[in-house]
């Protein structure tokens, strides 16, 4: 019998700034839609902090999702798995939040707590100004975001690549 495997499913952003919240928005989608999954947890990590190293060694694998500036259209979705999500964040930084998630999971690594299964879910944003709610196209692309944490975490627990 396998061990049983559970993720972390951190959103990250600031809801304030409409776009930059997106991670937040998909996260509280994931709690209203799914409160009784036992494979993940679905955290509001908010603009990140250093308190989340103990929630993250606490789980097997871990999904962000975070708004990313990876050059596609308003609302496009990306998944970077493993050492993808590797180089997107030591490479050329887009978010505001890739610094902090990237001394998260260096603080993870040091402790011994790195999770191998671990991939970054990015929306793309359209706008960052004041507001509470996503652009349209942001929020469109809210389940297929959805979605996309879903798979991955059933492909995970099912033992798949």
């Amino acid at each position: 019998m396998s061990e049983r495997r559970t993720t972390l499913v951190l959103g990250i952003g600031n809801t304030l700034l409409t776009d930059e919240g997106v991670g937040v928005h998909v996260i509280r989608r994931l709690q209203e839609q799914y409160p009784d999954r036992e494979d993940a947890v679905f955290i509001d990590g908010g603009t990140l902090s250093f308190s989340l190293a103990g929630l993250l060694a606490e789980h097997d694998q871990l999904i962000v999702v975070d708004a990313a500036r990876t050059g596609g259209t308003p609302g496009s979705i990306v998944c970077y798995v493993e050492s993808e999500m590797d180089r997107y964040l030591t490479g050329n930084r887009q978010s505001v939040h890739e610094v902090g998630l990237t001394d998260l999971l260096d603080i993870a690594r040091l402790s011994d707590h790195y999770p191998e299964k671990r991939a970054l879910i990015g929306i793309e944003p359209e706008s960052l100004d004041w507001g509470e709610q996503p652009s349209l196209l942001v929020d469109a692309a809210l389940p297929a975001a959805v979605q996309t944490v879903l798979d991955l975490i059933d492909q995970w627990t099912l033992g798949h690549p």
